[in-house]
């Protein structure tokens, strides 16, 4: 490896000088300055990294920690964080714990996730992170963070019971109460559900939000318009008789694949969806432009949830002694697309 006394050796200066043209100090000729970065790119000198963070104390390095990898909110969280580093010149480090592709979707109630998140945050810190952004599968409260942490801690996607760290959530309320407002004013009162596991705080909060805004219209809430799903096409497609059964003139689905199922129920029985029977989904994947006709749903602001996640760290880190917010959310909006019909206003 090329080092810097091998530059100044090559040009004829000291060490200094040659130390000097790399940090952008003044007191260089610009003849000198030319003659040493040629020299730099002739040689393919990289400035030694680990020197520099031992020397400044700073690597200039925010540690990711996620869940698993292959959950389809990681990857924008981890764009939004990364975006926030890279425009305030901090680099990642991410590692992924696999743990659902490990153990499953139960892999909270192990042993061995407490453990092995004790492990990853110590290798951090060993790799001298500045500070650290724990990004959960899912919404959920998270006990297992250590406390007196030596560097900013931040939970993202999910709640956070340690003092001093901020927990960055998505708002379920709002978009979820516009959109079920908007099938409201389009004439529909018998709105069938199809919701998420019984556990999930989101399917909870989506929950609230739809009963909060059949109440404010005046619609009474009928638990026979209400399966519990499991987040699955399948799940979709089981609930979809029971609801149309119960009168149902529009199916909100706690997620774009069970919508996907009812889709597919619908068209085996001969019906049209948007026009016999109105769906909703929720996420915004990819998957929902491209039904036929394409669903409306809510896009969830993962992108920008991890910016703000990146912000609050780098605050944190800029602002040591800085009072951190419990919580901060970001709120998603509402796709409209062609998957709801009007209905007649005399329709119930």
């Amino acid at each position: 490896m090329v080092t810097i006394r091998d530059i100044a050796r090559a040009c004829g200066v000291s060490i200094a000088t040659v130390s000097n043209v790399l940090n952008g100090k003044s007191n260089v000729s610009a003849e000198m300055r030319q003659r040493v970065m040629e020299k730099v790119q002739e040689m393919h000198y990289t400035p030694n990294s680990v020197a520099k963070n031992l020397k400044t104390k700073k690597t200039c390095t925010v540690g990711i920690i996620v869940e698993d990898a292959t959950i389809f909110s990681v990857p924008d969280l981890v764009d939004g964080i990364t975006e926030c580093c890279e425009a305030n010149n901090y680099r990642v480090m991410l590692v992924n714990l696999r743990l659902f592709q490990k153990y499953g979707d139960t892999y909270y109630r192990q042993e061995v996730y407490r453990e092995q998140i004790q492990e990853v945050l110590r290798l951090l810190l060993a790799d001298q992170v500045e500070a650290v952004i724990y990004i959960a599968a899912h919404e959920r409260t998270i006990r297992c963070l250590p406390e007196q942490f030596p560097i900013p801690l931040v939970m993202c996607y999910a709640y956070s019971t340690t003092p001093g760290v901020p927990s960055l959530l998505v708002d379920e309320t709002t978009p979820t109460e516009e959109l079920i407002q908007s099938a409201v004013d389009r004439g529909h009162r018998r709105i069938g559900v199809i919701a998420g596991k019984q556990d999930s705080v989101h399917a909870q909060q989506r929950l609230m939000a739809y009963r909060q805004t059949l109440f404010r219209n005046g619609i009474p809430f009928d638990p026979g318009l209400v399966c519990t799903g499991d987040w699955t096409r399948e799940s979709g497609i089981r609930h979809t008789d029971r609801l149309l059964e119960q009168g149902a003139t529009v199916i909100f689905c706690m997620n774009d694949l069970m919508a996907g199922g009812v889709y597919d129920r619908v068209k085996e029985l001969g019906l049209t969806v948007g026009k016999d029977v109105g769906v909703m989904g929720y996420d915004n994947r990819l998957m929902s432009q491209y039904l036929d006709p394409p669903l409306t749903t809510v896009e969830l602001p993962l992108h920008d949830l991890g910016c703000r996640a990146g912000e609050v760290a780098l605050a944190a880190l800029s602002q040591r002694n800085m009072l951190l917010p419990e919580q901060v959310y970001v709120t998603g909006k509402v796709i409209w697309r062609g998957s709801v019909q009007e209905m007649e206003p005399s329709a119930e």
